[in-house]
C-alpha cells in the first residue's frame, strides 16, 4: 500500500487556519502518534474565512475525521457553527479544538487556557500572599490567559495598544477582581519605581501578543518594570528564545517559552482526538525537534 493510499483509510485530525504553513501542530501530533504506534495521522489544512462553513459541513460527514485544532482567524467565528461549546470555551469566547463524535456532532473546546497554565503548575500549587501578572496583548490568546490567571487568584495588569479594549476584556472575563488596564507603551521606557518586598508574592510578565515573533516588530518592554523574582513567560514560538526571555534571563529571572504552552495545549487536544494520553516523557526530544 502506498503512503497516499494509507492516508485515505486512516483516522485523522488536522489544524486549520489562514495562513497555516507555519503551524507546528503536525510535528507535535505525528511525533506522539509515532511514539504510541497509533494508526492515525495529523495534517494541516488551509481554510479561509469564506470556506469555514463548507469545510465543517464536509468534515461532519467523514467518519475518519476526529476533529481539528483551530488557529487564526477562526477561533471566534467557528463557535456558532458548532453543536456544543464547552463552558470554559464559551466564557473565553474562543475555540481552538473541535471534536467530532460518532454521530457527526461537533463540540468545541479551549485547550489554550490549560496549556498556558501547565508549566506554572508547581507555582500555583503553592500558597502566596499575593499574585500579580502583567499581561501584554489583548488578542485571542490573551483572552484564555486572562481567564486562567484570574481563576487562579491573580491581580492582572492588562496592557494593549487600546487600553479601552483591555478594560473591556477584564470587565468581561474577570469582573470580580481589582484589575488594571494600561497602554502597552507604558512599559517601553525604563522606570525607577521602587518595588516593595516581594517575599511570598508570585509575579508574572506574560507576552500574549505576536510582538517579538519572526516577521513582527519587537516587544518594547523594559525589564525594570518587572518586580524582583518575576517569571517571564512568552507565548511566541518562533523564535523560541525571544528578546523578552533573553533580557529576563540575563537579569536572573526564570523564563518559560512558547513551546511549553504549545505542547501543553496540544496534549489535551491529542487525547480528545485519539483517546490516548501522549507520551510526555519524550518532551525533551520533541522540543529539540520543534526548535531545530
Amino acid at each position: 500500500m502506498s503512503p497516499e493510499e494509507r492516508l485515505e483509510i486512516l483516522p485523522y485530525a488536522e489544524v486549520i487556519g489562514d495562513p497555516i504553513e507555519q503551524s507546528k501542530s503536525p510535528a507535535i501530533h505525528n511525533f506522539w502518534l509515532g511514539r504510541l504506534g497509533l494508526d492515525a495521522v495529523y495534517q494541516r489544512q488551509l481554510v479561509t474565512s469564506d470556506g469555514l462553513t463548507e469545510y465543517l459541513a464536509a468534515r461532519r460527514q467523514d467518519p475518519r475525521w476526529r476533529g481539528c485544532n483551530v488557529t487564526m482567524p477562526h477561533k471566534q467565528a467557528i463557535i456558532p457553527l458548532l453543536d456544543r461549546v464547552d463552558p470554559l470555551a464559551a466564557r473565553i469566547g474562543a475555540v481552538n479544538t473541535v471534536v467530532r463524535d460518532e454521530d457527526g456532532m461537533l463540540a468545541g473546546y479551549n485547550t489554550d487556557c490549560a496549556g498556558f497554565l501547565e508549566p506554572l503548575g508547581s507555582d500555583l500549587a503553592q500558597t502566596h500572599l499575593f499574585r500579580m501578572a502583567r499581561i501584554l496583548g489583548t488578542g485571542g490568546a490573551a483572552r484564555a490567559i486572562v481567564a486562567g490567571l484570574a481563576d487562579n487568584g491573580f491581580t492582572l495588569v492588562l496592557a494593549g495598544r487600546n487600553p479601552d479594549k483591555a478594560r473591556s476584556m477584564l470587565d468581561e472575563l474577570a469582573p470580580e477582581g481589582e484589575h488594571h488596564a494600561i497602554s502597552l507603551d507604558h512599559f517601553a521606557e525604563r522606570t525607577d519605581f521602587a518595588f516593595d518586598d516581594r517575599a511570598g508574592i508570585l509575579d508574572l510578565v506574560v507576552n500574549a501578543s505576536p510582538l517579538g515573533m519572526h516577521g513582527q516588530p519587537e516587544l518594547a518592554f523594559d525589564w525594570s518594570h518587572a518586580p524582583p523574582g518575576s517569571i517571564a513567560y512568552d507565548i511566541v514560538t518562533h523564535p523560541v528564545e525571544t528578546r523578552l526571555l533573553s533580557i529576563a534571563s540575563r537579569a536572573g529571572s526564570r523564563t518559560i517559552d512558547g513551546l511549553s504552552m504549545l505542547i501543553g495545549q496540544a496534549a489535551i487536544a491529542f487525547e480528545l482526538f485519539f483517546g490516548a494520553k501522549p507520551p510526555r516523557d519524550c518532551d525533551g526530544e520533541l522540543r529539540a525537534r520543534l526548535s531545530a
